[in-house]
Parts: C-alpha cells; sequence; structure tokens
C-alpha cells in the first residue's frame, strides 16, 4: 500500500481512498463527488481527516493513508497504513455499540458517545497496514 498522491480517488471496485501521511504541508482537496455524495479531504503528516457532505467521518493523528473505504448502516472497513502509531476517530451511529477487529482480530465490544464518536488506537511501524472493520450490533 501507499500514499494517495491525488489525496482522495475512487478504485475499481467502488471503494474509496484517501490521504497521504507523507506530506509536510496540509493538503486538501473539496467537492469530490463519490456515489452522489460530495467528500473533503485534508492530509499531511499531522492528520488525515475526510468528510462527507460537510460531516466528519474519519480522523487520524498522525495522517495515514486510507484504502479500500467501504461504509454502509451496518459495517466499515478499510485498510489504513502510516509511519507510526495512530489514533483514529470515526463518525458512526450515535450510543451504538459495534464490534472491532484489527486485522481480523477482535477488540471487542465498543459503544460510541453522544455523538457518535469512536476512537481507536492502533500501534503501527513504518509501512505497515492494518485492517480494520467495525460491524455495528
Amino acid at each position: 500500500m501507499a500514499v494517495i498522491k491525488e489525496l482522495i480517488r475512487k478504485e475499481n471496485d467502488g471503494t474509496l481512498s484517501f490521504g497521504n501521511y507523507e506530506l509536510d504541508a496540509k493538503q486538501k482537496l473539496s467537492d469530490f463527488e463519490y456515489e452522489g455524495d460530495f467528500y473533503k479531504v485534508k492530509t499531511f503528516k499531522g492528520i488525515t481527516k475526510l468528510e462527507k457532505n460537510g460531516l466528519f467521518v474519519y480522523e487520524s493523528v498522525p495522517g495515514t493513508a486510507v484504502t479500500g473505504l467501504k461504509a454502509s448502516d451496518k459495517e466499515m472497513k478499510f485498510k489504513v497504513e502510516c509511519l507510526e502509531d495512530t489514533s483514529i476517530t470515526l463518525e458512526l451511529e450515535p450510543e451504538t455499540e459495534y464490534k472491532v477487529y484489527v486485522d481480523d482480530t477482535s477488540f471487542g465490544k465498543m459503544k460510541t458517545n453522544l455523538g457518535g464518536k469512536l476512537v481507536l488506537s492502533l500501534e503501527m511501524n513504518a509501512g505497515q497496514t492494518a485492517s480494520v472493520r467495525v460491524v455495528k450490533l
């Protein structure tokens, strides 16, 4: 896996990929149309953030590269790569329980807060990729 040079793109399998943790300065791209929605990405080595129709979807600190993002009302899944340990915040349904998997290993059940935020911390090494899957219970 590698960084997304164009900041955000639609893959041949219909998923989204975004983020470039190699950038020294923040770059952003707005109004990227995908399945009738408009996405905005901000990314650099310090943070990667994705919004859909002006609403929060994904944020990582420090920045990451995400490939294969697919989200439905039951599940969100993607692969993530970065240079070091990262904290990822996802916007899901408020006060809802989810089962979280990283590389097919269960992290257990997690409940979103009143705002629908779910925070994951991943221990990563440079160039390492992790598969993340969040399933609504």
